[in-house]
């Protein structure tokens, strides 16, 4: 349930007017399109961290300390190379063997150890270039603003009732991320995991053969089986088609490394 702030008019008031003047329209690179926000970025990072923190208590981490460097030299070597830069990107290991993934706002990114076990170099480097997408593009960002709005900014900015607030941001970004994406946001994450792969030296037609892994371990496990990669609108199918056509079209050459 919605917490119910009891504050005097004239504070509420002027609680407001301060969350107005928190409003902001950026360019954003990622989406290439001016956007109003209701959370700035120091809002963001503290929402996410509160995130994880919860998210600390709840699920089980691998402690196996090259698995997690991998993923984080990979992630912060893609996040270099990204449309966002004003936030430190954070790497965990799940210790989980489905293949899943998932991002939450303030730069958190997660994958289960099950998906680095069973990924090459290139596509790892794809899955966290298509999880930095979402973050780059604020999609998570804009569906909390969208349902919680004022109450959300009020809770992180006067830490009233904090808890609450944690609690069902946590709730959006979690429906949002098991029910997927749009199509046209996943479609985005996707072309940006191509530039941002690429940008960082990888072959992004590591995308491909991980989807293609995705389909695989899909039939094997039969129709119970869901993964957060194939919960979103676009079947898989059309999703591989404009990624190819992403890879081919694209004009950006890779750097060396």
């Amino acid at each position: 349930m919605p917490h119910k702030y009891k504050i005097a008019k004239g504070v509420f008031l002027g609680l407001i007017c301060v969350c107005m003047a928190g409003c902001v329209t950026i360019y954003n690179p990622a989406t290439q399109r001016n956007e109003t926000l209701l959370i700035d970025t120091a809002s963001e990072v503290k929402l996410g961290a509160q995130m994880d923190q919860q998210l600390q208590k709840e699920i089980k981490w691998e402690k196996d300390p090259l698995m997690v460097q991998r993923l984080t030299a990979i992630g912060k070597k893609i996040a270099a190379g990204s449309d966002r830069n004003d936030i430190t990107y954070q790497f965990r290991v799940v210790k989980d063997k489905e293949f899943n993934a998932f991002a939450i706002p303030g730069g958190y990114v997660y994958v289960n150890s099950g998906l680095l076990e069973a990924t090459n170099e290139d596509e790892l480097a794809c899955v966290l270039a298509h999880e930095i997408g979402h973050i780059a593009a604020r999609h998570s960002v804009k569906r909390l603003q969208a349902v919680l709005g004022y109450q959300l900014i009020l809770g992180i900015i006067f830490k009233t009732g904090e808890a609450d607030s944690v609690g069902q941001a946590l709730d959006v970004v979690f429906n949002l991320v098991n029910l997927g994406y749009s199509r046209q946001d996943e479609y985005l994450a996707d072309k940006l995991g191509v530039r941002y792969a690429r940008r960082a030296g990888f072959n992004p037609f590591g995308m491909v053969t991980f989807f293609e892994k995705l389909q695989k371990e899909a039939q094997k496990k039969g129709t119970g089986f869901n993964l957060v990669f194939l919960s979103s609108h676009p079947p898989i199918e059309e999703r591989i088609k404009q990624v190819k056509a992403e890879i081919s079209s694209a004009t950006e050459i890779a750097p060396t490394l």
